[in-house]
């Protein structure tokens, strides 16, 4: 394979070959470091595809001297943040906001509950507290994206007993998540 800077001049220069070889290489990545922090395939992806979106259409603005890979990644970060922002001005996610707050030791540090790796970490174990059905759809359903109708007819279920599922698990972790309880409504209401 050619060195990635030749491709990253030939894309400054609009070459949509250059551009597939540099997407194929970074987009792996890129969606790994971004699942890392929604933990959802489905925003996962959509942030990689509307990253190399922007990096298409602002192709003749990258300045070639600079790191690409730190231009990539801010982009994808900064998509993140936006939807978060747009999370927050959600009039619900308000309310959700001030009644986690109001329940906040005033000790406690904002920096604790924005942690995404503890978030994820103890995302992880607490779903070890679900039923395997109850963790499978909810893997499938808030992780994965895909709707109710699809997840009931993979699992040979009705659609009711797949929401059923889903809410006890929701209820289950919203419990257990009670520490990133803003991380927790954010990815996975």
């Amino acid at each position: 394979m050619e060195k990635l800077e030749v491709h990253i001049s030939q894309l400054v220069r609009g070459s949509y070959k250059s551009f597939t070889v540099i997407y194929e290489h970074f987009a792996p990545q890129l969606y790994s470091f971004v699942f890392n922090l929604t933990h959802s395939k489905s925003r996962s992806k959509d942030i990689v595809q509307e990253t190399f979106l922007k990096v298409w259409e602002k192709r003749d603005e990258i300045n070639e001297t600079l790191s690409f890979r730190s231009y990539l990644f801010t982009i994808a970060k900064n998509r993140l943040l936006n939807e978060i922002r747009d999370q927050v001005r959600n009039p619900l996610f308000t309310d959700y906001i001030e009644v986690a707050l109001y329940d906040e030791e005033v000790d406690s540090g904002v920096e604790s509950k924005i942690d995404f790796d503890n978030f994820n970490k103890h995302l992880q174990e607490t779903k070890q507290k679900l039923t395997l059905r109850q963790r499978q759809i909810f893997e499938l359903n808030k992780e994965g994206g895909i709707p109710i109708k699809e997840i009931a007819e993979e699992l040979s279920i009705s659609e009711q007993v797949v929401r059923n599922h889903l809410s006890a698990a929701l209820r289950i972790l919203r419990a257990e998540m009670k520490k990133y309880f803003i991380l927790f409504v954010l990815f996975f209401s």
